[in-house]
């Protein structure tokens, strides 16, 4: 394996921070970071469920595998230099167990957060009419007063 895609939530807190921290980390292997239910991702990943892919981590190997929730992590961990052995650890019976609880604690922390705060207090939210583009950032192309439904603002 040359190369992994990770492919997560940009308007989740947590998501975001973790994300930071995997590009700061040594790699084994070569992480590349893609907004999930973007336009690059449906374009460079066609057959993933999008929307699913904002729900649960998921992380493409360059020969198309595809790894979600625990197995996303430990794969992660696994690019790693300093971390290679924790994933080892992770895949064995009793890690998996441990890697799948981290997993759900933090599907219950994000979506404590999502009900109550909403992502970002309703900054950048897909739902808006935002996009992120990796090139530009969060561009909105929702309908404007001057526009007609058309524009679009960076």
């Amino acid at each position: 394996m040359r190369g992994l895609t990770v492919l997560y939530d940009a308007e989740c807190p947590l998501c975001t921070y973790v994300r930071k921290w995997l590009g700061r980390q040594p790699q084994l292997v070569p992480l590349a970071f893609v907004p999930a239910g973007s336009v690059e991702a449906a374009t460079r990943f066609p057959g993933l469920d999008q929307a699913a892919t904002l729900t649960e981590i998921t992380v493409v190997g360059d020969g198309g595998q595809v790894y979600r929730g625990s197995a996303a992590w430990v794969v992660c961990l696994w690019a790693l230099g300093e971390y290679r052995p924790l994933a080892h650890r992770l895949s064995t019976p009793a890690g998996a167990r441990l890697a799948r609880s981290a997993v759900l604690r933090a599907a219950k922390w994000r979506e404590s957060r999502r009900q109550r705060e909403g992502w970002g207090a309703g900054v950048y939210r897909r739902a808006d009419g935002w996009e992120y583009l990796p090139d530009r950032g969060w561009v909105h192309r929702g309908a404007g007063p001057d526009c007609g439904g058309g524009c679009e603002v960076a």
